[in-house]
């Protein structure tokens, strides 16, 4: 059992046992994700599945034994003459023996059904990584949603604490005759907006964490907190290079090229079926009951040389067909190929375009709290109007929110470019 499996049920354990809920990592997460999804496990079993292929293959150059009991009860000096070109005598009689075969060359079909097999084999060992990278990818776009969704929560639970307060300050300032009534319905009907956008706010951080569990490969909601995770290193300036990493990385990609030369070799296969086909045959028995005219042991060995003449185009049919479908794979990998190229440019795109909201959000909180300040002191002084101060209250839980969902919304994008790029595995 690998790391990951262990870090996997130590936190199964965890969050099962414990009253309160454990504290889960996106490393964690993943692991959980690994030893837990029924995706990653049905295409484990899938290439598991596909290594026995190579077997039944390369069976055909064992030797092949087999056994067989017989009992026959003829009509006296009967012989076989309708059906085939020869007549066979027929005995009454009962026995056994034993029959083997060795193929001694097919020319090559056998050797290229084996080796297609191996890179079908390869081919689905390639799709447990990629079916592991989607895993990952949608467990890391989940944990950063749900801690987005976690940070928005506690920017509306804030701003909902700020109006209570403000509330209580204009009651008390409008029962002293200091404000008007209108100040203190203003403020109720912040109050009250606060109150659905926290609703709001805590139906999205449950949604999210559904999201991430059902991403782990859970059929209900579990309950754990999650761990604020650090923005990682800057990215590559050079989308160029990250094009060439995702052509020699990407699992999918892998996938298609060696199904392409499974499907040559199936193709090479199929062209041999016009080669003549050397088998060598032996067979030995005993029959203690018989008719009078057969011998009580037999035994006999023999070569056989099989060469196709005619079939109605049959073995023509099957190379083309199989040819056909070396050449389609060929230009799925083409196509592929090209998307790759798209998806990773688009996903770095994106990803400088998250990264450069962040020192923009980061500012706007600092001018929304700095303007904040100054609407409190001019309502307090009697300067400014309730309208002044609630726009300064909505711009600083807005300018908030916008922060906390720009870092996570970054995370989010460099996840999908390190998945368009080949690195998740």
């Amino acid at each position: 059992m690998n790391g990951r499996a262990f870090i996997a049920l130590g936190v199964l354990s965890t969050v099962a046992q414990a009253k309160n809920p454990a504290v889960v990592s996106l490393a964690q997460a993943q692991a959980i994700a690994i030893t837990n999804h029924p995706r990653i496990a049905s295409a484990s079993l899938n290439a598991e599945a596909s290594r026995s292929a190579i077997k039944e293959a390369r069976s055909a150059l064992y030797p092949m034994l087999s056994g067989n009991v017989t009992g026959v009860g003829a009509e006296h000096d009967s012989t076989l003459s309708a059906g085939a070109v020869t007549t066979s005598s027929i005995y009454s009689r009962a026995s056994s023996g034993i029959v083997a075969s060795q193929l001694l060359s097919d020319f090559g079909r056998t050797h290229n059904l084996e080796q297609s097999a191996k890179l079908r084999s390869a081919s689905e060992d390639q799709n447990v990584t990629n079916t592991r990278a989607e895993v990952l990818v949608e467990v890391n776009q989940a944990y950063y949603q749900a801690l987005a969704a976690e940070s928005v929560l506690k920017a509306v639970q804030a701003a909902l604490d700020l109006r209570r307060l403000t509330l209580r300050q204009v009651t008390a300032l409008a029962q002293s005759a200091l404000r008007s009534t209108v100040d203190v319905s203003f403020a109720q009907v912040n109050l009250s907006q606060a109150e659905l956008d926290l609703f709001r706010a805590q139906n999205d951080s449950r949604a999210g964490h559904a999201r991430l569990s059902a991403a782990m490969g859970y059929q209900r909601d579990q309950p754990f907190s999650l761990a604020d995770e650090p923005l990682p290193s800057p990215l590559n300036p050079d989308v160029n290079a990250l094009i060439a990493e995702a052509q020699r990385e990407r699992p999918d990609l892998a996938t298609l090229r060696l199904n392409h030369e499974s499907l040559l070799r199936y193709a090479e296969a199929e062209k041999d079926l016009r080669n003549p086909t050397v088998s060598a045959v032996a067979a030995a028995g005993v029959a203690p009951f018989h008719d009078s005219r057969i011998q009580e042991t037999y035994s006999g060995a023999g070569v056989n040389i099989n060469i196709p003449v005619l079939n109605g185009g049959l073995f023509k049919a099957r190379r083309e067909e199989a040819e056909s479908r070396a050449a389609a794979a060929e230009k799925d990998v083409e196509a592929l190929s090209v998307q790759v190229a798209r998806d990773v440019q688009i996903a770095w795109l994106n990803a400088n375009d998250a990264f450069k909201r962040l020192a923009v959000t980061a500012r706007m909180v600092a001018e929304a709290k700095e303007a904040l300040r100054l609407a409190q002191a001019r309502y307090d002084n009697a300067l400014g109007s309730i309208v002044e101060l609630s726009q300064a209250q909505l711009n600083e839980t807005s300018a908030e929110i916008a922060a906390a969902s720009a870092k996570y919304d970054y995370l989010d994008r460099r996840s999908a470019l390190d998945f368009a790029i080949g690195r998740l595995r």
